[in-house]
C-alpha cells in the first residue's frame, strides 16, 4: 500500500482503479446531476492553493449560474494560506494541494475543539517538465532528487548539473540544467520536497515562481529548463518526462497511471472545511460541496486537466460532512 499512502488515500486506490480500464478521462456515470434547491444565497470565500485556483473558479462559475444571489471570492496564494484563514474564520473553504501538517491541524483543533475536514475532490499528477525540444527519455526519482536537491536523500551518487550527465549528446551534452520551482507557501513545493526529494533541501539555484503556470512558462522559454507543476498546467511548449520510482520502467503521466498509483507523483487535491462533527452544514456550504461532488463538478475537474474521483469516493466524502448521498 506504499503507493496508496503516496496519493494520501483516505479511501483505497482500488476505488479509482476501476476507472483505469479506459485511459480516457470520463466522469463516473454513477455520480448525480446537480439540481438546484430553493433559498441559497450568501458569500463564499476560498483561500489557499494556487494549483486549485482555476478549478475553484470553474466550480464557482457553475454554482453561481444556478444561484445568482451567491458571491464567490477566490484567493490562491498557496496551500499554506488555507489553514490560517480557516482558523481565523475568514475563509469558507481552504483548497490545498497537500494534506494539512500536524501543526496546522493542532492549531485548528486548539481553537475549535475538533479537526478540520479534508475533502478529496480530484486527482492530480505532479509532472516534471522539460522544454519541448529536450530529448531526455525519462528520469528516476533519484535523478530528479539529484537535479533539484543539494542533499540527495534518494541516494544518487553525484550532483546532476548538466544534461550530459543524463546521457544527452551533441549540443545538449554541456548544456547546464536550469531549475524552476514554486515558493515555500505552495503545497506543490512541500509535496515535491517530501516525495521527490525525500524531505531533503532544494538547491539554492532553483528559480522560485509565484504560481504553477509561471513554472511552465519558465521551462517553455528556457532550452535547458526543468521544473515541476501540476499536470493541468501542461502546454504545447513543454513535455512531461516519464518517471520511475527506481531503475526500471518509466511511467508516463497518464490518467491510467494516476488511477492505479503507478505514477510516482500522483496526489489528491483537497478542499478543507470547518465542519463540527455530528452537526448540519449551513445550506450554502452544503450545496457548494454537493455541486463539487456532482457530475457537473467533476466535469469541471476534467475541463481543468485533472482527474475526477469516483462515486464511491464522493459518497464517503459527503458522509464526512453530514451529507446523506442520494446516489
Amino acid at each position: 500500500m506504499k503507493r496508496c499512502r503516496r496519493i494520501g488515500c483516505g479511501v483505497a486506490v482500488a476505488a479509482v482503479a476501476a476507472m483505469a480500464a479506459n485511459a480516457q478521462v470520463k466522469v463516473d456515470e454513477a455520480l448525480p446531476m446537480y439540481k438546484p434547491v430553493q433559498g441559497i444565497s450568501g458569500s463564499i470565500k476560498s483561500v489557499g492553493s494556487d494549483t486549485l485556483n482555476n478549478l475553484m473558479t470553474l466550480w464557482a462559475e457553475g454554482f453561481k449560474n444556478m444561484y445568482p444571489n451567491v458571491t464567490v471570492e477566490i484567493e490562491g496564494k498557496g496551500s499554506s494560506t488555507a489553514p490560517p484563514a480557516l482558523i481565523a474564520g475568514t475563509a469558507t473553504f481552504g483548497p490545498m494541494s497537500r494534506e494539512m501538517k500536524k501543526q496546522e491541524l493542532d492549531e485548528f483543533e486548539a481553537k475549535y475543539g475538533y479537526k478540520p475536514t479534508a475533502l478529496p475532490t480530484s486527482i492530480d499528477m505532479l509532472a516534471v517538465y522539460v522544454n519541448k525540444d529536450n530529448p531526455v527519455k525519462g528520469l528516476t526519482m533519484a535523478q530528479v532528487d539529484a537535479i533539484f536537491s543539494k542533499t540527495r536523500k534518494q541516494g544518487y551518487p553525484e550532483d546532476i548539473v548538466n544534461w550530459g550527465q543524463l546521457g544527452l549528446e551533441g549540443e545538449w551534452k554541456t548544456l547546464p540544467i536550469s531549475l524552476y520551482g514554486r515558493n515555500a507557501a505552495s503545497g506543490t513545493y512541500g509535496y515535491f520536497k517530501e516525495h521527490a526529494l525525500g524531505k531533503g533541501d532544494y538547491k539554492d539555484s532553483v528559480k522560485e515562481q509565484p504560481g504553477s503556470s509561471a513554472v511552465v512558462q519558465g521551462v517553455a522559454s528556457d532550452k535547458g529548463g526543468i521544473g515541476y507543476s501540476g499536470i493541468g498546467y501542461k502546454t504545447a511548449d513543454v513535455r512531461a518526462v516519464p518517471l520511475a520510482s527506481a531503475e526500471g520502467k518509466m511511467i508516463e503521466a497518464t490518467p491510467e497511471n494516476a488511477y492505479t498509483g503507478e505514477y510516482p507523483l500522483a496526489r489528491f487535491l483537497y478542499v478543507y472545511v470547518n465542519y463540527k462533527p455530528d452537526s448540519q452544514l449551513d445550506p450554502l456550504r452544503r450545496e457548494f460541496i454537493r455541486y463539487v461532488f456532482s457530475k457537473q463538478g467533476q466535469q469541471d475537474v476534467v475541463k481543468d486537466g485533472y482527474f475526477p474521483i469516483t462515486a464511491d469516493i464522493a459518497r464517503e466524502t459527503l458522509k464526512k460532512v453530514g451529507i446523506t448521498p442520494d446516489f
